[in-house]
């Protein structure tokens, strides 16, 4: 008799952060009252990355992080492994709304370029082993449409100030060279991406902090911000300065309409034999993507699995947050036939399924703020992209609120400010609406083999405000 399959996991903060639960680093709840020169309100990348450059820039300051559930709780915990160079947001719109015009985007794009490597840097210099690995990303067209779109993408690329070795065009035999789509018609390589695993990271950051004298505290969420005063629900801080680092869970302290959290969700395959690596012919380390208009993401892990990601159900009605992470069959089945669909063939066995939310303005473009009378700042609106742009944000928050000059303290998207999300139920609707045209659009291009790009996802991506 052939044995069931074991039911995959679900939830439970997602496969990165469940495969470290044993060992994970824990931290007291905050009670009482104290004094700090910097409140940092989000235990995820950015606040932590916004602690360390703090301690960096001046030691002595009391420093103290507020994470209302557990350190990576959010994003951080549960994404896609990719510390990638694409910055958060429309670089068109940059270029108009900066007063640079092109040159302002490529200082942006040029930033974020530098951060993959500066994150590596220090990862290496402060010995946190996030399985970190530079091998950059591969990006596939499964349909002629699609791989139009990335010969626009690259021109687009180059616009804005990456060169033909940071990112080039691949005909069908060279992509399946490097990793073997039996479907892909081309597609691109990026030069500056690295694979990690996203919860070492966040906790050798912690580590990192605590060695430094920052406080961590778990299980203490902020209610309000009063001035220079935080309400927690069993205590209060006064501090000379505040960050909000709350990406998709800002709602509360940035306002319900300034950005909402939008699913993404995840599954992972459990450990591929060599034979089958050999098979897929995926032997490097690359990240993949697709051009696809509900795209997906993925890695090859560390212990020699596929992670695949992709949009599922993109939003909760009401800005819901979804808890820990549970998943609907109807996703888990939808991400699956995508990886079977790159590899047939190829029996995948998911072994734990998870979803989290990522922040989204209005116009899809990410901004750091920072206001000196009120001390209050803020970096969000990472819109998938925030493993590299939590550092670039949070260091930029640190330069900004302690008035240090530096090439991050002038781009673009500093003090960037999308209009507001539209109210219920009129938001839910817009959401769901788009994502529906791009996927009616992805099996128009797929069936018809179209040479370009469908009608409804021109619509829908400049309702949006992503195409550049």
């Amino acid at each position: 008799m052939k044995a069931l399959a074991a039911t995959p996991r679900n939830g439970e903060l997602g496969f990165w952060m469940a495969g470290l639960a044993d060992n994970r680093p824990t931290y007291p709840r905050f009670t009482g009252q104290d004094q700090v020169d910097l409140a940092i309100i989000g235990g995820g990348y950015t606040g932590l990355w916004a602690a360390y450059f703090a301690k960096k820039l001046e030691p002595s300051l009391s420093v103290a992080v507020f994470e209302a559930e557990q350190i990576g709780y959010g994003a951080s915990g549960r994404n896609g492994g990719w510390l990638s160079a694409m910055p958060p947001g429309n670089r068109a719109t940059f270029a108009r709304v900066s007063g640079g015009g092109v040159e302002a985007s490529r200082a942006l794009q040029q930033e974020f370029v530098a951060g993959v490597d500066s994150v590596l840097d220090i990862l290496q210099t402060e010995g946190i082993n996030a399985d970190q690995n530079k091998a950059g990303a591969l990006v596939a067209a499964h349909t002629r449409a699609g791989l139009g779109r990335l010969v626009a993408r690259r021109d687009a690329d180059w616009k804005y100030g990456l060169t033909e070795d940071d990112v080039h065009l691949l005909d069908r035999n060279e992509f399946q060279n490097e990793i073997n789509i039996s479907t892909v018609h081309g597609g691109l390589f990026y030069k500056h991406c690295a694979r990690l695993h996203p919860a070492k990271l966040v906790y050798g950051l912690a580590d990192i902090l605590t060695s430094m004298g920052v406080s961590i505290y778990e299980g203490s969420r902020v209610g309000s911000i009063d001035g220079n005063t935080l309400t927690l629900d069993n205590g209060r801080v006064t501090a000379a300065k505040t960050f909000v680092c709350t990406e998709g869970y800002s709602g509360q302290l940035l306002g319900s309409r300034t950005l909402i959290p939008i699913n993404s969700s995840m599954l992972v395959t459990k450990p591929l034999s060599e034979e089958v690596w050999q098979q897929i012919g995926w032997n490097g380390l690359q990240c993949l993507s697709d051009s696809a208009h509900t795209f997906i993401y993925s890695q090859r892990t560390a212990d020699g699995r596929i992670a695949i990601g992709g949009r599922g159900v993109p939003y909760s009605y009401g800005s819901g947050t979804g808890g820990t992470g549970s998943t609907a069959q109807s996703t888990v089945d939808l991400i699956s036939t995508k990886l079977r669909s790159f590899f047939p063939g190829i029996q995948f066995e998911v072994d734990h399924a998870w979803s989290g939310v990522l922040g989204v303005t209005r116009d899809w473009n990410g901004g750091v703020h920072w206001d000196q009378a009120s001390g209050i700042g803020s970096s969000t609106g990472y819109a998938g992209h925030g493993v590299t742009a939590a550092y670039v944000g949070g260091r930029t928050l640190v330069e900004l609120a302690f008035e240090q000059e530096s090439e991050r303290t002038t781009l673009p998207w500093v003090g960037y400010r999308a209009r507001k999300w539209e109210r219920e139920p009129i938001r839910w609707l817009g959401v769901h609406g788009m994502y529906r045209l791009f996927g009616i659009a992805d099996q128009w291009e797929e069936r018809r083999d179209s040479t370009k790009t469908s009608l409804l996802a021109r619509f829908g991506s400049r309702l949006a405000g992503l195409h550049e």
